[in-house]
Formats: C-alpha cells, structure tokens, sequence
C-alpha cells in the first residue's frame, strides 16, 4: 500500500448493485465489511448507494461517484445469469467495448473444466476494454479494475476475497481513531453539554449512541480524529463532562 502525503483525505464510495438487495430478499452483508477493513487503512467511505439491475441507473451512479471520490467499489451483478449487467454498464460508463478477456476465461478453467465452460458460465469472462483483473482465490472468476473503480463479486465470502486482492494497491491515510466512553445517562439529558465539547473540538467527529441496558436507556459517546492527542484530549473533556452530569444527577 502507498500511503498518501499530506493532509488530503483518500476517499472511497460504494456501489451495491441488485433487485435483490433493493426488494429485502437478500440482506447486504458487504456494507459493514467493506467500510470496516477501509477505516481500518485509513481510507474515509463517504457514501453508499444501491441501484437496480437496470443499466442506465448503474451508468449515471458510477459516473457520478467515480467524479467525487477516490476509489469506488461495487458489489453485485457479475455472475452468469442474464440479470448480471454490471460489467456491460461499466463498460458503458467508461466508453469502452466488453468481450471474453482471455486471461478470465483462463482463469475459470482453473475452477472448471472446458467442457462446463458453458455460454453462462462464459459471461463471468466478459471484461471492459483496458481493465485489469482481481484475483478471485475462492471460485477464480474474476473481478475487475477500470480507472478508479473496483469490480467485485456480491457474494460475502468471494467479496471479502477479491477486497484482500486489492487493498495492497490502495493508496492509504491515516488511520482513523476512536476512544468510546459510556455516559450512564440519557442522550437527551447530556446534548447541550456534549455539543458545547463539540465546538471545543472542531476537528474531531463526536457521535453520540443511544442503546438500552439492565438499567434502562444509556448512551454511549464516541469520538474519532486521525490524532491520537485529540481523540485523547476530546474522550477527557468528555468523560469530564459525563462524571459531572452524573455528580449532578444524584
């Protein structure tokens, strides 16, 4: 990986491409994954969005991502069945032709034999012009790279596998990090102090958590800054402020 010099962020966008996701039939499992282990190299995913399998929606999202962001990925829509259009409209998208790319092809006679190469089977080779291919080492069809958008499989586990491919090639920043501190008090009850600390520390995300315990509603407040004395010196004004709200509240 190259780490990225200076203090401009490397950003990344997420496509997830399926009717399937959209009518609550499968449940996206990649979303969580994809932003985690992207957090984790210092790359900020800014925005998620999914589309149907329809072309021309898929066109206008990843022409309008791939100008904003650094990176963009996409999940879905390249298997064999006739519904799997991604890698025709990105194609589109770039302006470039798609056919059987020979080293894919290649690539599925490690997993299959020449004889079930079959005409579906065969659309998982089909690569846009001057793309470069993602290893796929669970079931060897590949993903893809054009420009700076990543092409991967929708299934969890082949996803996971092509995102490890291609991390290595990834600029990075900093790491983001992040200190927790639980409130033991009511969201409500702690907001006007929280978002005094808040403009205190302009240059440090702080997010505040509700969630139910054995005692009833509680909030955890978490903060996040690629410096390790802000994130340090935000958690301590916090925890500051939460020990007096509790002092106050007895």
């Amino acid at each position: 990986m190259e780490r990225a010099m200076g203090a401009e962020p490397i950003t990344a966008a997420l496509l997830v491409i399926g009717d399937e996701i959209l009518s609550g039939r499968t449940k996206d499992k990649n979303i969580g994954h994809i932003a985690e282990r992207l957090t984790e190299i210092g790359v900020d995913l800014r925005e998620v969005r999914v589309v149907s399998d329809v072309e021309a929606h898929i066109v206008d999202a990843l022409n309008a991502l791939r100008a904003r962001f650094t990176y963009v990925f996409t999940t879905g829509g390249i298997g064999p069945t006739h519904d799997d259009i991604t890698a025709d409209a990105v194609a589109k998208a770039f302006g470039v032709s798609i056919d059987v790319d020979p080293r894919a092809r290649a690539m599925l006679l490690e997993y299959l034999a020449e004889k079930d190469l079959n005409a579906a089977r065969l659309r998982m080779a089909r690569i846009p012009a001057g793309a470069d291919l993602i290893v796929n080492s669970v079931s060897k069809a590949p993903g893809f790279k054009i420009g700076n958008v990543y092409v991967m499989a929708g299934v969890p586990r082949i996803m996971h596998a092509m995102l490890e491919a291609v991390i290595p090639t990834l600029k990075t920043g900093a790491p983001m990090l992040s200190e927790t501190v639980r409130a033991n008090a009511r969201e409500g009850d702690i907001a006007a102090p929280l978002a005094e600390i808040a403009l205190r520390f302009p240059d440090v995300a702080i997010g505040s958590y509700p969630f139910m315990d054995d005692t009833g509603p509680n909030t955890n407040i978490v903060v996040r800054s690629r410096s390790r004395d802000r994130v340090n010196a935000a958690r301590d004004a916090v925890a500051e402020m939460v020990g007096a709200q509790m002092v106050g509240a007895q």
